[in-house]
Order: structure tokens, then C-alpha cells, then sequence
């Protein structure tokens, strides 16, 4: 819930500006900047009651930015839209999301988040071992590459670490040894329209963060970008 949102700590960092869209259980989304945001909104996709997305907009560089926030839905266990409606749920949400932006967009936008799918071979482990578990099945991969097609989009992450290179920024909470097994998947993504591309500096991936006291399953995943 928005109440319960560290305010006051991110205040105190230089973060005066919060769009916040908070709901009580595991949903929840945030952005936070020490520049103004402004038009703060958000989409409740599938009507499900949901809180998965916030979008602001802020000004820098000469540019007016749109910055969408999303956590997708993890889609359970069973990758079978008749056996499991979370399935069914994140696949539906996932095609709404085709109508953020089309590519004659003139809008600068930006689009990060949590987005549960690994869409590449080398964003999980091990690709054929995971292509009937939740999160890299062809139905997502082909459903977030409509997205990422039909929306003109550029992938961030990939812009500055290879597709031939394995890269992850999740590890489950069961592996008894996340780093000696190295079992991950790239489920967080950074997008951006492909003139806000062009400006991109540097990418990092803080993979220790993993092995900090009571970590995240995920890790940060930090861009800059030169506006």
C-alpha cells in the first residue's frame, strides 16, 4: 500500500519525487527522482485490481521522457492457459502491453521493470532444460517480442552485453548455492525508444547483490544514459 511506502528514506537520499502505486501482498511499483515527475499514472491491465504499472514524466536534456514502471504477473507453475488462469493472467497482460507505443511514436520513452520472461537463449542457464518453465516458454517469449517489435523498442541491457553472452539477473531462492550452480535467468529489462538509445553511457548489473544479508532473488540493474 502507498502508506506503507519508505518516503521518508528516499527524502533523505535526494529523491523528492515518487510515483507510487502500491497495493497490500507482493504488488507494488515505484519510481523515485530528484528531478520532477509529472502526469503520474497508471494502467490496471488484465482489471484485475492490480497494482503492476506506474508511468510519470519528467523533463531532461530537452526532452520530454515517458518512463513506464511494470511488475508482469509471475504466471505460476504450469505453463497451460486451461490448467492455470496466473498463466492465462500474465499471458493476457502482456498482450495489453502492445498498446504502450507504436514505432512511429514520436514520444521519448523508457520501459523497466520486473517482466517475468527471459526472452533469449542466453538469458537463462540453460535454454532447452527451460522451455516448458514459466518465464522462457515460446507462448512469452514470442508474446514480449510483439512487444518489444510492434513497439519499436531497444533493449538496453542487450545494447551493451552481447546476445552470444549469458546474462542473468535473477537466481531462485531454492538453489542451495546460487553462485556454484549459477541457474539464472534475465527476467528485470530496461527498453527505450531507439533516439534515447543513441544516448546510452554504460550498463551494470550488480550481481553481488545476490549474495547480500537478506537479498533480493533479484538484482539491480543500473543504466545511464548521457540526455
Amino acid at each position: 500500500m502507498n502508506d506503507v511506502f519508505p518516503a521518508k528514506a528516499f527524502n533523505k537520499l535526494g529523491y523528492a519525487y515518487q510515483a507510487v502505486n502500491g497495493q497490500k501482498g507482493y504488488h507494488g511499483v515505484a519510481t523515485v527522482s530528484k528531478i520532477p515527475l509529472i502526469d503520474i499514472h497508471s494502467t490496471d491491465y488484465c482489471k484485475m485490481g492490480d497494482s503492476r504499472h506506474v508511468a510519470s514524466r519528467f523533463e531532461a536534456g530537452g526532452k520530454s521522457i515517458m518512463l513506464h514502471n511494470f511488475y508482469v504477473p509471475a504466471g505460476g507453475d504450469i505453463p497451460d492457459i486451461n490448467k492455470n488462469p496466473k498463466f492465462d493472467h500474465k499471458l493476457r497482460f502482456v498482450d495489453e502491453m502492445r498498446a504502450l507505443r507504436a514505432k512511429n511514436d514520436d514520444i521519448h520513452a523508457v520501459l523497466v521493470g520486473d517482466l517475468n520472461i527471459a526472452p533469449h537463449e542466453n538469458d537463462v542457464w540453460s535454454h532447452k532444460q527451460l522451455l516448458k518453465i514459466v518465464s522462457h516458454t515460446p507462448v512469452e517469449t514470442d508474446a514480449l517480442e510483439r512487444v518489444f517489435s510492434e513497439g519499436g523498442w531497444a533493449d538496453l541491457v542487450r545494447n551493451k552485453v552481447p546476445l552470444e553472452e549469458k546474462l542473468f539477473t535473477w537466481w531462485s531462492y531454492r538453489s542451495p548455492d546460487w553462485q556454484k550452480n549459477d541457474r539464472g535467468r534475465r527476467l528485470d529489462h530496461i527498453w527505450s525508444s531507439p533516439e534515447l538509445a543513441a544516448l546510452q553511457r554504460d550498463l551494470l548489473v550488480l550481481r553481488d547483490a545476490r549474495s547480500w544479508e537478506k537479498p533480493s532473488d533479484h538484482v539491480p540493474v543500473i543504466c545511464t544514459l548521457d540526455l
